[in-house]
């Protein structure tokens, strides 16, 4: 029953894109995210839906859809770039077998997200894709959040609506992307279109702002733990009562105390003893093997390279004799151990030249967003106030992004891919009004001077020729 509920609805938005082909984008966003084929059961298993909305979304903009506005920014010359480097690396892989399975996926995500922003045109258009793409993550979000509520959390033991522990289901991968959407849920309250603010509206933010905030509770996932931290620093920059804020976020946190399990907090306390927990010295054992592995295979090793690793390092053991604690340290020796760092991760597949172009394409976005969001800060015409939030929102959604990704493989996550389409799509949306402003005012300005010149011309000329 479940599969024919997912087969009816992608059928239904297949059909209504032949007069919308933007929905075959939105429809594409939607599977990339939620994933059906993951979470059914019998027919859509066997079916390539992905792969089906790919095509849709490209075809229907190939040949359907409107070209008008649509340009290619150096920053979608980078994901070209990365792409193309990325295959050069994979024909070349440490480990062919292994590359070629993640490589399987790496090149849709990179490819849609050098496609999205063509398709991003219109303010109807990225407010679409945003609220697409933020209700698709809500969707397990609010699951997720409910289970925790419920009292079915606990590290690798929260179950959501997929089995295996990948992509956007991985824990630490949820929480990061949960707490890097918040400002843009907050951002409908007030610019949406599509759902015009209203109570509903935001009440329906509080609840998912809420449910964000327990996914890093209900997985216990240490990075989600750093990314809350670092929405609330950075909303130390918008809020015009700081020291309120502040005080309303300690309260907040004391609160909530007594209600988190035992086990969160003795997670959690790995964070400033990281040499006491086997995941923490094992991640620091790994990036230590990957400057030594990048100082011998400058231009990477290819995807899953880290299979090539082995090491052996001293971890403290305590152990507790009634009053007495004593620590001994006992020598591990582990091997295949992955990146656990989007850093590392993209200098051990991709060398320097990789790490190089990740950098630059994530050190851009925040940039460009700075920029818009200090040129329309001001903007009072409905038209255009609403780009200057919607540029902090996304700068505030990949400084989060990054941060997680400091301690974690996700260096290709396709949600924040999106998020980097989304942004270069703004991008080349203001810079189109404004060369459009500039040459309207231009036009006014020969006009002008065209009229003053005849003017002149006339005022030259005889009283009688006037006249006449």
């Amino acid at each position: 029953m479940l599969d024919l509920v997912f087969l009816a609805f992608i059928f239904y938005i297949l059909l209504l894109g032949l007069r919308r082909p933007f929905l075959w984008v939105l429809l594409y966003v939607y599977i990339d995210i939620i994933a059906p084929q993951r979470i059914g059961y019998t027919i859509i298993t066997s079916l390539s839906v992905s792969l089906i909305a790919f095509a849709a979304a490209f075809g229907g903009w190939l040949l359907l859809d409107r070209k008008e506005g649509a340009r290619f920014s150096f920053r979608q010359f980078l994901i070209l770039a990365l792409l193309v480097y990325c295959w050069w690396t994979t024909g070349n892989a440490q480990f062919p077998e292994s590359a070629v399975t993640k490589w399987d996926w790496v090149w849709k995500a990179l490819l849609f997200a050098l496609f999205l922003p063509l398709t991003l045109t219109t303010r109807a258009r990225i407010e679409a894709l945003a609220l697409v793409l933020t209700l698709s993550v809500a969707t397990i979000v609010i699951g997720t959040g409910m289970k925790t509520v419920l009292g079915g959390g606990g590290y690798e033991n929260l179950k959501f609506f997929v089995k295996d522990n990948s992509g956007i289901y991985e824990s630490s991968t949820l929480a990061t992307v949960a707490i890097a959407l918040i400002p843009l849920v907050w951002w409908f309250t007030r610019y949406g279109t599509i759902f015009k603010p209203q109570w509903r509206v935001t009440l329906f933010a509080v609840l998912l702002t809420f449910a964000s905030l327990l996914v890093p509770i209900g997985t216990e996932a240490r990075t989600g733990l750093l990314c809350i931290a670092a929405l609330a620093i950075l909303m130390l920059r918008y809020v015009k009562h700081r020291l309120l804020f502040i005080m309303a976020g300690g309260v907040l946190g004391l609160t909530a105390l007594p209600f988190l399990p035992q086990s969160y907090y003795d997670r959690m306390a790995t964070i400033t003893e990281p040499g006491g927990d086997e995941s923490a010295s094992t991640r620091m054992a790994v990036w230590k093997w990957t400057i030594d592995y990048a100082a011998e295979r400058p231009f990477g090793g290819g995807f899953d390279s880290y299979l090539g690793n082995s090491f052996t390092y001293e971890m403290p053991v305590k152990t507790e004799d009634g009053s007495t604690t004593s620590i001994e340290y006992r020598e591990v020796t582990d091997d295949s151990r992955a990146f656990h760092s989007a850093i590392f991760e993209l200098l051990g597949e991709q060398g320097y030249p990789g790490l190089g172009i990740w950098l630059l394409l994530q050190g851009l976005g925040i940039w460009q967003m700075e920029l818009l969001r200090r040129r329309y800060r001001d903007r009072a015409d409905e038209d255009e106030a609403w780009i200057s939030p919607m540029a902090t929102c996304l700068q505030m959604a990949s400084i989060i992004y990054v941060v997680g990704a400091l301690f974690q493989g996700i260096a290709y996550q396709p949600v924040m891919l999106m998020i980097i389409g989304i942004q270069i799509g703004l991008y080349s949306y203001c810079k189109r009004i404004e060369s459009e402003r500039l040459k309207l005012a231009r036009s006014r300005s020969r006009l002008a001077a065209g009229s003053s010149a005849r003017a002149v011309r006339e005022t030259d000329l005889p009283g009688d020729a006037v006249t006449a």
